[in-house]
């Protein structure tokens, strides 16, 4: 098993900026790809941004691509996310999985974080 723990969430006005960190625990040794997803209310959980470490290949969400960032110390992934718009709000997941490569399906991964909220409001 491998436990994900989510935190850096948050509020911020439109414009700033967020580092939100996924450590990960237990048989990290069964992963390769790790990525972050979010949902916001009503409606679908989407794929942002993920990292594989065995190719060390990164892969981002069309709407995110060129403000947010992905990278990995260790156990930890990273999603630093500047200019921030008000679409951004979401509660945004961690991911991982065994496959080597990055996958955009959320039912690809193996293991889920619980979450971590960011607000982005003037």
């Amino acid at each position: 098993q491998v436990q994900l723990v989510e935190s850096g969430g948050g509020s911020v006005r439109p414009g700033g900026s967020l580092r939100l960190s996924c450590a990960a625990a237990g048989r990290t040794s069964s992963t390769s790809a790790m990525a972050w997803f979010r949902q916001s209310p009503g409606k679908e959980r989407e794929f942002v941004a993920g990292i594989s470490w065995t190719s060390m290949n990164y892969y981002y969400g069309d709407s995110v691509r060129g403000r947010f960032t992905i990278s990995r110390e260790k156990n930890t992934i990273y999603l630093d996310m500047n200019s921030l718009q008000s679409e951004d709000a979401a509660i945004y997941y961690c991911a991982a999985r065994s496959d080597v490569s990055i996958a955009t399906i959320e039912s690809l991964y193996d293991f889920w974080g619980q979450g971590t909220q960011v607000t982005v409001s003037s």
